[in-house]
């Protein structure tokens, strides 16, 4: 590669090169299983084994008993600010805000959507 690009932007992030060059070369097909983790169904006891064993790597690297849940959601930020609100209060219950810039914004903007009482 003549000239790598590293982006330090939120979201998307740069990964080393040996970790790019392993999913490419299992991209086209995992071994054994002549299909791309991209193209099987997440139901799959090929996938099922995939996702087994990343969220027991990360319970082992965050050190995350068995008491917590661990979530691969996508989405991001934005996702997170429509998940507090519509899970995690009671529809009698308020939120508080404060608008600190464009990320709490967006999280109001979000909390709104669903209706939840906001004080601001």
């Amino acid at each position: 590669m003549e000239k790598r690009i590293y982006n330090f932007s939120a979201g998307p992030a740069v990964l080393p090169e040996e970790v790019l060059l392993e999913a490419q070369k299992t991209f086209l097909a995992l071994p054994g299983e002549g299909i791309s983790v991209m193209e099987m169904s997440h139901r799959s006891k090929a996938y099922e084994k995939i996702i087994k064993e990343a969220e027991a790597d990360v319970r082992q690297l965050l050190d995350i008993n068995d008491k917590y849940a661990v979530l691969f959601l996508q989405g991001g930020a934005t996702l997170q600010f429509s998940m507090v609100p519509l899970n995690l209060m009671p529809p009698a219950n308020k939120a508080d805000y404060i608008l600190t810039g464009v990320w709490s914004k967006k999280a109001l903007k979000e909390a709104k959507r669903d209706q939840t009482p906001v004080k601001i």
